[in-house]
């Protein structure tokens, strides 16, 4: 890819094991058509009729960024990003799954199959295996995801917690299961984890501002994310830290009272382009080689329903951003917002199967082969081709 007037070219060449891989989970069905509106589509005001954004150049209007794609004004932050060539944007991307039940789908995200229930464990936990139990990962929320769930050992801290243990207690349940075969190992790389949140807390003092969003209506879950991903950045930036993060969001679930502009999505979005810039802040010189996905587990209806909101849906737009991103972009096939092309009359047709876009990143970015993807990290899926181009050569 070209560099832009006044930017820098692609990143040199990684070095062993340098590669950060991150993965954010919007779980709810994030409404890919209000955070990234395709307001070059011919259909796009007529559909979205009341939830239509301002244009590029009205007030509290969209950020344009290709003439057809624009972002939604409170992910204006991630602009730049664009500008550099460090986002691109996967519009239409689903599951192999055409229900709309928020259980079945986030299994199936997570689960790495074409069923719900189809895996007990996550398909990113079946790479680390394959990558023989590394680079390390790390888990930023309050439980440990399904995708990071198996047999290879990963950590899991919650930045949000502001409650800690009485002086000294780590250090008596230490004294006490620190020879237990499976306990001792368990318990040092939990306190391994703790100390590296605590030592990124003092490295920057400031970022804890961040977690008291709430307090300007931003509300105590987008807070969250915003802390857990600028956490995530700061730990993932120390040499010593771990590779592969995974954070989850909630709230996304947008069925009534959605808004425009200064809704409660708007309040999601800000907050999330916040934690992305906190990341990247946090990763330092780290970012040039890392990979962020974005990813929801399913879209939202192409129309507002009558509570000013929008209803399950199918497919959604997914976000890749990271110095070792080639973007500047958007990959895949747009459908189009036609009546006569949305999936059921309803919902933005499904074309970029999300599965290819994991693929992409474990094989041109983690180093994966692209056998061992097809049949055992992502099973039966031989016919799911990785998506090319979307990490710099």
């Amino acid at each position: 890819r070209p560099a832009a007037a006044g930017v820098p070219g692609p990143a040199q060449a990684q070095a062993p094991g340098a590669a950060r891989f991150v993965l954010v989970l919007l779980r709810g069905g994030m409404d890919g058509r209000a955070a990234v509106p395709p307001h070059g589509d011919p259909h796009y005001r007529r559909v979205r009729a009341s939830l239509a954004l301002p244009g590029p150049h009205e007030r509290d209007g969209l950020h344009d960024l290709d003439g057809h794609f624009g972002l939604h004004p409170a992910l204006g932050p991630l602009g730049p990003l664009w500008d550099r060539g460090e986002l691109a944007l996967l519009p239409a991307t689903a599951l192999p799954y055409r229900g709309r039940s928020h259980f079945d789908a986030q299994d199936l995200l997570e689960n790495g199959t074409a069923t719900p229930h189809g895996a007990a464990e996550g398909w990113l936990n079946r790479a680390l295996v394959a990558h023989g139990g590394a680079p390390a990962a790390m888990s930023f929320g309050s439980a440990l995801p399904l995708v990071l769930q198996g047999p290879a050992p990963v950590a899991s801290v919650d930045p949000g917690r502001d409650s800690s243990p009485p002086d000294g207690f780590v250090d008596q349940v230490a004294a006490l299961y620190g020879d237990d075969p499976v306990l001792g190992p368990a318990l040092a790389q939990g306190i391994a984890a703790r100390a590296q949140v605590e030592a990124s807390r003092e490295a920057a003092p400031g970022d804890a501002a961040m977690a008291g969003m709430s307090a300007q209506g931003a509300g105590r879950r987008s807070a969250r994310t915003a802390a857990a991903l600028g956490t995530a950045g700061r730990v993932m930036g120390a040499p010593d830290g771990p590779r592969v993060a995974v954070i989850d969001s909630t709230g996304w679930d947008t069925h009534a009272t959605q808004g425009l502009t200064n809704g409660r999505l708007a309040r999601q979005l800000s907050t999330l382009a916040a934690g992305l810039t906190a990341l990247r802040t946090g990763l330092g010189p780290a970012w040039d080689q890392t990979v962020v996905l974005v990813v929801s587990e399913f879209g939202r209806t192409a129309a507002p329903n009558g509570t000013r909101g929008t209803d399950h849906g199918t497919a959604s737009m997914s976000l890749a951003l990271g110095g070792a991103v080639q973007g500047g972009r958007a990959l895949g096939h747009w459908p189009g917002l036609a009546p006569r092309h949305l999936h059921e009359g309803r919902d933005l047709a499904p074309a970029l199967d999300l599965r290819a876009v994991f693929k992409g990143v474990l094989r041109d970015h983690m180093g994966l082969d692209e056998a061992v993807l097809a049949e055992t990290v992502f099973p039966g899926s031989g016919a799911v081709a990785p998506l090319e181009t979307l990490v710099r050569a």
